[in-house]
C-alpha cells in the first residue's frame, strides 16, 4: 500500500486508495472508502458509509457523514459543512440517513452549508458561504443564501459567458456547450 497517513491522524479503514494522503488531526472510520490519490486535510473527519472516488480534495476542517458520495475529482473547499439529517434531534437515532451526491469534477467553495438529500451535478461550482437546500445542475454556478443559480461554469473550471442561441463556448479552453431541456451538456 501506498499511501501517506499523518501520525496524529486516526485511520480505522483499510478501504483506502494508493497515493492518498491523510493530514494531521484527520479521522477516518472503519466503514469509510476513499479513492486513489486524494488528500484529506487536517482536522476532517469521515464516518462510516462515505465513499469518496479517485482524485478528490478535501480541504482542512471538513466532517462528512454517513450518505455523502463524492464523486472523481471532487473539491471541497475548507469548513464546507454537510448534514445528513432533516430532522435531528439529541438521542433520537435512524436506520438510514438522507443522501447526499456530490458529482463528478464538482467544487464548493469554503464555509458551504449542504442540506441533506440533495445532488450537486457533475462539473458544478458552489459559491464559498452558500447555502445550498437544493439539487444543482450540472456547470451550474450557484451562491448566496439560498443558493440560486448564477450562471454557468466550464469543466475547466471558468465561468462562461452568457449563452447565445442555447449555447456557448469557454473563452479560456474553448469547449463548447449546448442548452438541452435546460441542462447544459458539452456540444
Amino acid at each position: 500500500m501506498n499511501r501517506f497517513d499523518h501520525p496524529t491522524a486516526l485511520v480505522e479503514s483499510e478501504r483506502i486508495g494508493d497515493g492518498t494522503r491523510i493530514w494531521a488531526f484527520a479521522h477516518v472510520l472503519k466503514g469509510a472508502v476513499i479513492g486513489a490519490d486524494c488528500n484529506i486535510g487536517d482536522h476532517c473527519f469521515v464516518e462510516d458509509g462515505v465513499v469518496i472516488g479517485d482524485d478528490v480534495v478535501v480541504k482542512n476542517g471538513v466532517a462528512l457523514w454517513q450518505g455523502i458520495t463524492l464523486q472523481d475529482r471532487v473539491f471541497i473547499g475548507p469548513n464546507v459543512a454537510f448534514t445528513n439529517d432533516l430532522f435531528p434531534r439529541a438521542k433520537i437515532y435512524h436506520d438510514e440517513y438522507a443522501r447526499t451526491l456530490i458529482g463528478k469534477g464538482a467544487s464548493v467553495g469554503a464555509n458551504a452549508t449542504l442540506l441533506c438529500g440533495i445532488t450537486i451535478g457533475e462539473y458544478a461550482l458552489i459559491g464559498a458561504g452558500a447555502v445550498v437546500t437544493r439539487n444543482v445542475p450540472d456547470f451550474a454556478l450557484v451562491y448566496g443564501n439560498p443558493a440560486r443559480q448564477r450562471g454557468w461554469v466550464c469543466m475547466c473550471g471558468n465561468p462562461l459567458p452568457p449563452l447565445q442561441n442555447n449555447g456557448v463556448t469557454c473563452t479560456h479552453c474553448q469547449r463548447a456547450y449546448k442548452l438541452t431541456d435546460a441542462r447544459l451538456e458539452l456540444g
